[in-house]
């Protein structure tokens, strides 16, 4: 990495994305400070994304901490900005190679609490509960909470002080005055801020394709009141299970239509216990199990589930399906999707949904009705925010590739002084003087594997997608000391063809070219098992591409016995 022309002469203040600048999800940001010879970091945010189609076998993927690892003598700790799983899902799975202490609010102190306990980490990660709105210090970093209104409680911007220069991180947010939840976004802290002079924005982005405001939580509480008075049997309401606000707006709504509340889903329960013990939910009155549901009048009851995104284990997939161990729904009640689908589970929330309209159900989406508000800003909040703090200059976060030149593009048309485009793994300098990207560090991605931490360039994910295109052959072969094949080889083709064009065992096929191809090496040559099994296994490849018009996985066994 090539060293700033200032670094010699001053304290710099750097910022490195290892995750969220380029996809929305797995965010990790990494703040230096001091020269290039001598930096301290934080860490903001520790996040997860999920697996693809492209990453089969693949459910959580982590953002590569070797730069972090590399310079763990000079961390100074990890803090959250909220409790969302692609803000701090990844602490527990990759607290081992950092170990410095976390700092957070209550909630995510809660949540994050509890995927400690599951890794058995708890007695080890020191996290630091923190206030709301407080100020505290880390090295010579000056740091500030100050909360900001999204889909999830105690959400905070961050403020960075240092001597280079203040940057506000805003995390996710948005602008809603009317929110279900506790605390209200605060508007005026961010304005003394502003006031105090700010010299970059590092900023959300995902919504800055979207033009004007997002509707506010109340909107969304009053199509709720609407549906749930006039649904003449069972409400479903389906959405994100951290969305407490939503929660909330969907429990104030049944309450006054006199309906009975009842959760399904345990991500659901767990961000609902976790609300209650920080002191939220406190008027939302009872919420019951899963095993209520028999026991309320349909026209009584709004259930309350998991499964917006069409998962497949979660609560909604298994009532579409009829597996449900205590739930089961009726012909004419309504199941209201109040969320946005996120980019690549279209097929999934679809197959959901067709599903339920089989059975007979109501469906109501976004697309319908006023029954989903997003966490995050449109330009109209965006330029709000840049009023109130009058940054000189804007980093885009939060957002892929299109997003973060759209957001960039924006900000210059916004009248923001300068703005500039980073992507994971490279460093600018905000501080001081202009901004410049002055290097790159490593920035990749990890997969987890069931429970084992894989690469994702080179993992068993890779190898998986091309088994899912052309299948494997598996041959084994049994030679004797005088280089004689001993038994007939076994072949197994999993994932390809029974028969040929012509109708014949594909797999006769393919034990005569092994023949053929075995028999074409010298005997000498057969004593050397890594010349042999390349030979061999070349030999299927061609045969099956010949018929097939594929090229299959083949491994090829050779096992060596003496004569008798």
């Amino acid at each position: 990495m090539s060293p700033s022309p200032h670094a010699k002469y001053q304290t710099e203040l750097v910022l490195v994305a290892l995750g969220g600048m380029g996809e929305i999800g797995m965010n990790c940001y990494a703040y230096g400070l001091g020269t290039a010879a001598d930096r301290r970091w934080i860490i903001v945010d520790l996040g997860v994304k999920f697996g693809e189609e492209t990453e089969p076998g693949i459910d959580i993927v982590l953002p590569d901490p070797s730069f972090l690892e590399a310079n763990r003598s000079k961390l100074l700790g990890i803090i959250l900005t909220h409790a969302h799983e692609d803000h701090l899902g990844a602490v527990p799975w990759l607290w081992p190679r950092l170990q410095v202490p976390v700092y957070c609010t209550g909630f995510a102190a809660e949540i994050l609490r509890l995927k400690l306990m599951e890794a058995d980490l708890l007695d080890q990660v020191a996290i630091k509960v923190l206030p709301l709105s407080a100020r505290f210090r880390l090295g010579d970093f000056d740091l500030e909470f100050v909360s900001v209104t999204h889909s999830i409680p105690e959400s905070n911007a961050l403020i960075i002080r240092t001597m280079p220069g203040t940057v506000v991180h805003t995390g996710d947010w948005k602008i809603d005055r009317k929110p279900s939840i506790f605390p209200p976004l605060d508007e005026a802290r961010l304005r003394e801020v502003g006031d105090e002079g700010v010299r970059a924005l590092v900023c959300d982005s995902t919504n800055v394709l979207r033009e004007g405001h997002s509707p506010y939580e109340n909107e969304v509480e009053a199509a709720f009141d609407t549906l749930m008075a006039r649904a003449p049997g069972r409400v479903v309401v389906t959405t994100f299970g951290s969305h407490v606000g939503r929660v909330a707006s969907a429990a104030n709504a049944a309450r006054r239509a006199g309906r009975e509340i009842i959760v399904a889903g345990r991500a659901m329960r767990t961000m609902i216990d976790a609300a209650r013990t920080v002191g939220l939910l406190s008027e939302a009155g009872q919420f019951l199990d899963e095993q209520s549901f028999g026991y309320i009048p349909p026209e009584k009851t709004l259930l309350m589930c998991t499964g917006s995104q069409g998962e497949p284990r979660a609560a909604l997939a298994r009532i579409a399906d009829d597996t449900h161990p205590m739930i089961a729904l009726d012909p004419g009640d309504t199941v209201v999707f109040s969320s946005r689908t996120i980019p690549g589970n279209e097929k999934a929330v679809s197959a959901v949904i067709n599903k339920l309209a089989r059975s007979g159900l109501r469906i109501v989406t976004a697309d319908q009705a006023a029954v989903h508000s997003s966490g995050h800003p449109r330009q109209g909040e965006l330029k709000e925010l840049y009023g109130w703090l009058r940054p000189a200059l804007l980093v885009p976060m939060h957002g892929e590739a299109w997003h973060l030149e759209t957001h960039v593009e924006f900000a210059k048309a916004a009248g923001i002084p300068e703005a500039a485009l980073l992507f994971n793994g490279q460093m600018i300098r905000l501080a001081p003087g202009p901004a410049e990207v002055i290097g790159e560090v490593p920035a990749g991605r990890l997969h987890v594997d069931g429970r084992i931490i894989v690469p994702a360039i080179d993992g068993p994910a890779r190898k998986r997608r091309k088994l899912s295109f052309v299948g494997v052959i598996l041959a084994s072969v049994v030679i004797d000391e005088k280089g004689n094949i001993r038994t007939e080889p076994a072949i197994v083709v999993d994932g390809g063809p029974r028969e040929d064009g012509e109708g014949s065992p594909f797999e006769a096929f393919l034990a005569d070219a092994l023949d053929t191809a075995f028999h074409s090496v010298p005997r000498p040559r057969r004593r050397n098992d890594d010349a042999l099994r390349e030979t061999l296994r070349n030999a299927l490849r061609r045969a099956a591409e010949d018929v097939w018009g594929k090229k299959p996985v083949c491994h090829v066994v050779i096992h060596r016995v003496s004569h008798v």
